[in-house]
Formats: C-alpha cells, structure tokens, sequence
C-alpha cells in the first residue's frame, strides 16, 4: 500500500511540475514585449505620453488665442465707444444749407514750347 502511495505522490509530483512548466511558458509570452501584453501596454504608454504632450500643446496655444481674442475684443470695444461719441456729437452739427453746384471750370489749353 504504501509503495502505491508512494507512486501516485511522485506521480502528481510530476503532473504538478509539468503544468507549472507550461504556466511559465504561458507568461513568458503573455508578458513578452514585442508580441504579448507587454508590447500592447508599452505602446499604449508611449501613446498617453505623446497625448500628454499634444494636450499641454493645445492648451498653451488655447491660452494664447484666449488672451489675443480678449485684446482684439478690448480694442473692438475702445473703437466702439469712440464711433458713438462721434455719431453722438454729428447730431450737434448745424444743418449745413444746400449746396450749389460748383462752377464749370473754363476750358484751358496747355501748349509745350519746344525747347523746355
């Protein structure tokens, strides 16, 4: 009896050492960097990265355009003001009266003196 025990334990000995031999292949690969998991996380690493710079970029030209359109937008309402004071003081202008046709200028002739 003993001698079956003793063959079945070194059985399953074997049986449990073959499948962690295979587990080990298994995340060998799951883990392998160019084909595996691992390869998949490393782009998307670099991925996040490159997104992360692209973001701060965008960002920065937005705080930039930000603050060009917020002059534009003082310097639109400067000129704004400007325009209604002076529509304001045309309306205190007197009626200037008709205005008479201009004069026929008399009709002149130019000669060129040779020589000149």
């Amino acid at each position: 009896m003993d001698l079956i025990a003793d063959i079945l334990l070194a059985a399953g000995a074997l049986g449990a050492g073959f499948y962690c031999f295979i587990l080990a292949r298994r995340l060998t690969r799951f883990t392998d960097l160019e084909n595996g998991v691992g390869g998949a996380v490393a782009v998307l690493s670099a991925q996040v990265d490159d997104l992360t710079r692209t973001l701060g970029t965008a960002q920065k030209t937005a705080g930039e355009s930000a603050k060009s359109l917020e002059e534009l937008t003082e310097r639109a309402e400067d000129v704004a003001r400007r325009l209604e004071l002076l529509v304001a003081s045309m309306h205190d202008l007197p009626q200037q009266p008709e205005e008479t046709p201009p004069r026929e200028a008399p009709d002149m002739v130019f000669f060129r003196h040779p020589g000149n």
